[in-house]
């Protein structure tokens, strides 16, 4: 129990440092996963060639590659953030591809009728697929989003190698005052528990109270 009470300061910055990033990552992923989602559906062939290769390239790009060429590439072109900047940026970019393709999956669960019927009534584009489809879709995928919403706070992890504060970081200091390595990383594993679990709790309310019954 001392590994935490002698460094809770350190333990705390390392928690909100997570914290911060998961929540911000998590707002950029669900933009702009909504953003391509409507792309890789949309009537326009362009807009579904950009929403197909960003889906592409993302999924298949390890997240540290991704890291590597959001921190070290950007500044080359003039874009000069902090490193917390960079990191949700890389976070949530990488994300957003897999928050889109459960949209899509969604989307392809709503009759196709649905939408030809919203046309016939006149409404455009957006308009059937903010009023009409997305509203179904979003019960489908309140779960899938969920667990992709967890994944992204166990990846920021990584964000620690690319000198942003967060959780997994604390062992560092910690291992170099000489303490015990194990407790170090039950405590650290605690507070990745404690922000999964208030994440999986969110979505199971979203489930309670608009999910698609079983």
């Amino acid at each position: 129990m001392n590994v935490l009470t002698d460094n809770f300061s350190a333990y705390g910055a390392g928690f909100l440092g997570t914290l911060e990033l998961t929540v911000y990552a998590s707002l950029l992923a669900l933009a702009l996963g909504f953003l391509m989602a409507s792309f890789r559906v949309a009537p326009v062939g362009s807009l579904r060639i950009l929403g197909t290769a960003w889906v592409t390239v993302l999924r298949n790009t390890p997240l540290t590659l991704l890291f590597f060429a959001v921190l070290l590439g950007l500044p080359r072109f003039g874009l000069v953030l902090p490193f917390e900047a960079f990191a949700v940026l890389a976070l949530g970019c990488y994300t957003s591809a897999f928050i889109c393709e459960a949209l899509r999956s969604g989307i392809n669960t709503v009759p196709r009728g649905q939408g030809e019927a919203a046309r016939s009534l006149g409404m455009t584009f957006g308009q059937t697929l903010s009023l009409v489809v997305l509203p179904q879709a979003f019960r489908a995928v309140i779960p899938p989003v969920g667990s992709t919403l967890i994944a992204l706070a166990k990846n920021s992890a990584i964000a620690g190698a690319f000198s942003v504060t967060e959780l997994l970081g604390t062992y560092k200091t910690l291992n170099e005052l000489g303490y015990n390595i194990v407790w170090t990383f039950v405590w650290i594993a605690v507070g990745y528990l404690i922000i999964t679990l208030a994440i999986s709790a969110l979505f199971h309310a979203l489930e309670r109270r608009w999910g698609v019954a079983r």
